[in-house]
């Protein structure tokens, strides 16, 4: 039976216990209280004999402190939330948590706890990252602390924070990624590093298209779509997210100058699966299932990863390993591993000094190897042949002392629940200094072709319990492995025989890889010859720098509904690469089409989701507005002309119907107000103006001018299903704006609009909408009033 086959009956097999155990639960099974279910699921016991006897005896824990890491761990996880720094409105965002949503969190009692006033991560830069003692839990469910709850969940959906564990962010940090770096997070969702990873090419927002980029791959097919909503929020044309097993994952190749070249990556991050130990505070399961085993089962998979990871870095590159685990068997003997089979071709990095702040223990040099049932052994040769399938010669700390020290496994960095309050945690920095050792061989001859090929790129990653592979197994596996000229002949031997579409990058044949999931649209560049893109530049303006090349459709027949944009650099990855990689997802949209829109002399309306990538190419269409005109134009469906500032109709009212950029710039000499630029997607109607902005980004722009969001969730809720069923229920583009525009002049009284009375709460026509294909419904409008006219506390 398959891994798949036996994970499905598996999953069955849950699903027939369930009703089973909800009768032992009794008749109050079924009801809630303000205090949990009565009767159903006991409470876990935050007790493990075998985790504590464990890790004492490995003494991970310095002396004395044993019941201060334990209290920690049985402690719930305070919640933490970071500032994506990239954007140049984090100083706004600082400046409002700090002055308002902290000052209301002052002197709160929640369930008999004081609420502490958060406060910033000593060691995360810039005061970005922010720690308090409200738990998650707490977070949700308490009504003191709803207003704060929304916020954090209006602007984690608009890109702007990020509600991440502390210790997560820690690997991203010790990448030290720079704008020109390629990058590979080789395990990434659900992507909350991948995310500060884009934040890190993007330090620059006067660049629109860094030179690195993001390549963003994980295992699971779901998982991967979790991955492209995380990195969607922060609009980069620099990401792409594939869906690759991490131990096998394809070389790629790029074209220089006419050649094809090997990719290597100048950054990876390999934060590998793992038993996840160190995540007690927040996954109580974990209490009743720990057992030694699982980080036996895992530890084969991890090092294959690292392995596989460590091939694919530059040479001078830097690539992070890190675990949610405290197990040496997951962390230092992985890296012990790794250095021993490299010969010299990597070594640890001393970053001791890199994160201020951070209270961190170093790596251990000297553990042992404990069974499931609590039978130790200190070296190789103690183990009995009948456990060889369980325990692995890799599991075990070097026996000569001197390759030992040379390792310096004290560069390794553990973290400790009871330091600074956080879960636990393992990093390791490697330095690549030269390609490692059975990648040196030379080329093999072309007669030779009928030897096996390379396993690394055909044994995937199997269930946890499969047995791994020696490093003596590994090494004479790798040694065989096919060489990077022999790759490039490969590839250029496959495209010219292949009948492959100039531009076209579709899904990989399923002959040459085992596919699961969704079936993928391709990519397609649009040519240069294409009709389509003049009335688009002529309409705009475009400047004659403009990346035209880097445009893509994800259709090859039909009308384009929708245009995305990529990097250039992200561009020659996809056309040379459409063979060995599944492309989940890559590129931002940057004009969607409109239906009628030809009447207007460009059939594509701007995407708010682009609009700052596109903006710096933008000539034409441009009105300069202030903060009031963006108040009532994020406030208001369809305001007139007359409501607007002079300034802005003088723009507006020579310019011919369609698609419109409205742009703010800060007053320096006001400093009260708001001080970061906002670029905003409009429509010029008839006789009004109209945004086209997500109701999240919309939430986020209001209340950095000061204005607040009602509450009530029910109102807001009953608006939007009375009035956007319709568009909800489409799954294609924004209905025709002019026709919404004209309708909305007819409805829509002065006196009403200027009330507020819940037009906003209806959704916009052209609102954007979660997905590339237009999947799910226009988010709605939240119902929006200023705290000062409304009166109330909100």
């Amino acid at each position: 039976m398959g891994r798949r086959s036996r994970g499905r009956r598996l999953q069955q097999q849950q699903q027939q216990r369930r009703p089973e155990d909800s009768q032992d639960g009794g008749e109050g099974c079924g009801k809630r209280n303000d205090t949990g279910w009565e009767g159903g699921y006991p409470e876990i016991v935050k007790e493990n004999k075998l985790f504590e006897h464990y890790y004492q005896e490995l003494k991970i824990v310095p002396e004395g402190e044993w019941d201060q890491f334990m209290e920690a761990l049985r402690e719930p996880l305070p919640a933490t939330l970071r500032i994506t720094g990239y954007k140049s409105h984090a100083k706004e965002i600082l400046h409002c948590l700090k002055n308002k949503y902290f000052k209301e969190l002052e002197n709160l009692e929640v369930d008999g706890q004081k609420v502490e006033v958060p406060q910033p991560l000593s060691w995360y830069p810039e005061e970005l990252a922010w720690h308090t003692n409200l738990s998650r839990k707490i977070l949700r469910k308490s009504p003191q602390l709803e207003k704060f709850h929304q916020f954090l969940v209006s602007e984690t959906e608009s890109g702007n924070i990020s509600r991440q564990e502390a210790v997560s962010m820690i690997p991203p940090l010790l990448l030290s990624a720079q704008p020109h770096h390629k990058i590979l997070d080789m395990c990434a969702a659900p992507g909350s590093k991948t995310t500060q990873l884009i934040e890190m090419l993007h330090a620059d927002m006067n660049v629109p298209f860094p030179e690195g980029f993001v390549i963003a791959n994980d295992v699971d097919n779901k998982r991967c779509y979790l991955l492209v909503h995380q990195a969607k929020r922060l609009s980069s044309p620099c990401i792409m997210v594939v869906n690759h097993d991490a131990s096998s994952i394809p070389r790629l190749m790029i074209d220089v100058n006419g050649r094809k070249e090997v990719l290597f990556y100048d950054r990876i991050l390999c934060d590998v699966p793992c038993s996840g130990d160190g995540t007690m505070r927040k996954n109580i399961d974990v209490w009743k299932k720990w057992t030694t085993l699982n980080s036996l089962q895992l530890h084969g998979l991890q090092l294959r990863i690292a392995t596989r990871g460590a091939e694919q870095l530059v040479e001078g590159g830097r690539m992070v390993y890190s675990t949610c685990s405290l197990n040496p068997i997951e962390d230092e003997a992985v890296i012990a591993s790794l250095l021993e089979k490299s010969e010299g071709a990597l070594e640890l990095a001393d970053v001791s000094s890199e994160l201020p702040g951070l209270k961190w223990m170093p790596g251990l040099t000297q553990w042992k190897v404990m069974t499931k049932d609590g039978q130790w052994f200190a070296e190789w040769d103690e183990v009995p042949h009948s456990r060889h399938t369980q325990i692995r010669p890799t599991m075990f700390p070097p026996k000569d002392p001197e390759k030992l020290q040379a390792m310096r496994l004290e560069r390794c960095l553990r973290i400790l629940p009871h330091h600074q309050n956080t879960g636990g945690f393992f990093v390791a920095v490697l330095v690549k200094k030269s390609s490692m050792p059975w990648n040196k061989r030379p080329p093999k001859l072309q007669g030779e072709s009928a030897k096996p090929r390379d396993p690394v790129q055909s044994c995937p990653a199997g269930p946890m319990g499969e047995k791994a592979a020696s490093p003596s197994e590994l090494e004479r596996k790798l040694v065989t492995g096919i060489g990077d000229a022999e790759i490039i002949e490969r590839t250029e031997d496959l495209e010219k025989n292949g009948n492959k579409k100039d531009g076209v990058c579709g899904p990989p044949p399923s002959k040459k890889m085992k596919l699961f999931g969704f079936k993928e649209d391709p990519f397609v560049f649009i040519p240069e010859d294409d009709p389509l893109f003049p009335p688009i530049q002529k309409f705009y303006a475009l400047d004659p720098s403009f990346p035209r090349m880097n445009l893509l459709t994800r259709t090859t027949e039909g009308k384009k509904r929708q245009l995305y944009m990529v990097s250039k650099e992200l561009r020659n990855v996809l056309l040379n690469n459409s063979e060995r990689m599944k492309v989940i997802n890559t590129g931002i949209k940057v004009w969607c089409r409109n239906n009628s829109g030809e009447e207007f002399d460009c059939a594509f309306r701007l995407a708010q989701e682009g609009i700052y990538t596109l903006y710096p190419f933008i000539n034409s269409r441009i009105i300069s507005v202030s903060l009031e005109d963006v108040k009532i134009l994020l406030t208001q469906e369809n305001p007139f002309f007359r409501k607007l500032s002079s300034e802005t109709y003088s723009q507006a009212k020579d310019l011919a119907k369609g698609s419109i950029v409205l742009k703010y710039e800060p007053d320096p000499t006001k400093p009260d107000t708001l001080q970061c630029p906002i670029v905003l997607c409009g429509w010029r109607g008839k006789a009004s103006v109209r945004t086209f902005v997500p109701k999240n980004e919309r939430l986020h722009y209001l209340r950095m001018m000061g204005l607040e969001v009602l509450a009530e969730k029910r109102k807001e809720r009953t608006a939007v299903t009375n009035e956007s069923d319709e568009s909800a229920a489409s799954s294609g583009p924004p209905e025709d704006e002019v026709n919404a525009d004209q309708g909305a002049e007819q409805t829509l009284s002065p006196d009403a609009a200027s009330a507020g009375s819940g037009l906003a709460g209806a959704p916009l026509p052209g609102e954007e909408t979660q997905g590339d294909s237009g999947a799910g419904g226009p988010a709605g409008a939240a119902t929006l009033v200023s705290a000062t006219e409304s009166g109330t506390d909100l």
